[in-house]
């Protein structure tokens, strides 16, 4: 199969790039448009795309006649709406980065637009497509705990991860990208109203930024952690430290496509990664919490936060007939029959990022466009569900109200018509 990307950043360039490398007979780049010169030039000799099929603009991409199959878009979060509307009239197979988009009117319209032209889009909701998480919910479905009757889950960001990517990185302000439930905590939505099977009624949502802000900053800190900042060596949080060396690996290699000291140290110098945690234009939340009503009564309490020391999800599901506790990070499954039986269930490991996730979304994605198959597990019709649930709980949020689902995707599509 012959693709062409929209976006190298990091998610295009190490996830769904980086199989094409290793798998050069499944899938081959021949056409990459991004504006980042250096980024652009990277993908573009990793994947041996000649210099006219090197594009710095999307548009650029999609205006020329269809050039091969199809196309993934990894670009930054408001840049996905007028690609991907672009790439269906085309007629192109879509692979698309999560979020669909920051806004829930622009969602719903991608995803009628797919069903419309009946094009084949599956959306980057790629949790889904882990070995663990499909044990999990063969586990729900074969019904071995009964009904569900409610959820406890818990992501557990990381506090680096958290600093890195949502207060110096891309996702740092919602205005520029999307709003954490959106864009980090889209996968839970999403993995929850899968795991149930049922319709999401109502929600409600409380979150703030409480910590990383300007007047927790440690006395004596700079606006950059290499300007004579007198904590910086304690300071966990030091971009020295996490960024300062030559190899090219996450989260490094954001900071500056070239692995050397010397454009790390630019980088530092100059850029958004070398600020002071407590000194950035970052606004969206460091922890949040979300309590979801699903139909038959089933009620799920969702928890949000930077502050772990790793980055995982562990949940406990409760039944009629038992409970399921599972870690992700220890790839275990707990299985507790209210028999006084217990089962330990080690699902099976997949290599590749998002515990084998995205290697197993890129295998899903080149069989449905080989066998021409628009039902994937990731649709943009079942992908717009999970994503109004998140907007859902980001209104609730800031309004501090419980929204009625349905109520609120009606006055979606009333404000669309009056559009």
């Amino acid at each position: 199969m012959k693709a062409a990307m929209i976006g190298a950043g990091s998610r295009g360039y190490y996830a769904y790039g980086s199989y094409a490398v290793r798998y050069p007979h499944e899938i081959q780049f021949i056409a990459i448009a991004e504006p980042n010169k250096e980024k652009r030039e990277k993908f573009a000799e990793l994947h041996s795309i000649p210099e006219e099929m090197r594009f710095e603009d999307w548009s650029e991409l999609l205006s020329q006649n269809r050039l091969c199959e199809a196309v993934l878009i990894c670009s930054p979060d408001r840049d996905h709406f007028n690609p991907v509307m672009k790439a269906i009239e085309k007629g192109y197979h879509i692979l698309l980065e999560k979020p669909m988009s920051p806004s829930p009117l622009e969602t719903l319209e991608i995803a009628e637009k797919a069903e419309k032209h009946n094009t084949l889009l599956s959306v980057c909701h790629v949790m889904r497509y882990a070995p663990f998480y499909q044990s999990l919910k063969e586990l729900i479905d074969k019904q071995v705990i009964g009904d569900i009757i409610s959820i406890q889950w818990n992501e557990n960001v990381g506090y680096y991860h958290h600093a890195h990517s949502f207060v110096r990185g891309n996702w740092r302000n919602a205005s520029e990208s999307s709003p954490m439930i959106l864009q980090k905590s889209c996968h839970d939505m999403d993995m929850l109203a899968w795991l149930i099977g049922n319709e999401c009624i109502s929600v409600s949502s409380f979150g703030d930024l409480t910590y990383f802000k300007q007047e927790n900053a440690p006395e004596g800190s700079t606006y950059r952690c290499l300007d004579g900042c007198e904590v910086e060596k304690e300071c966990p949080y030091s971009a020295a430290k996490w960024y300062l060396h030559d190899r090219d690996e996450w989260p490094a290699n954001v900071v500056s496509p070239t692995p050397t000291m010397a454009s790390r140290l630019k980088a530092l110098q100059t850029g958004p990664y070398g600020r002071c945690v407590y000194k950035c234009d970052n606004d969206v939340v460091d922890h949040q919490v979300v309590n979801l009503l699903f139909e038959k009564g089933i009620t799920v309490s969702f928890t949000m936060t930077a502050f772990t020391n790793k980055t995982y999800r562990n949940f406990k599901i409760m039944g009629t007939k038992g409970e399921i506790i599972g870690n992700d990070l220890e790839n275990q499954l707990d299985v507790h029959y209210f028999t006084g039986k217990k089962e330990v269930i080690y699902p099976e490991t997949v290599a590749g990022g998002h515990m084998g996730a995205d290697t197993s979304i890129m295998q899903d994605f080149i069989k449905s466009v080989k066998q021409d198959n628009r039902n994937t597990l990731t649709s943009a019709r079942s992908s717009a569900i999970s994503h109004l649930i998140a907007f859902a709980a980001e209104e609730s949020r800031v309004t501090g109200l419980t929204v009625n689902l349905k109520e609120y995707v009606s006055k979606l599509k009333e404000t669309k018509e009056k559009a």
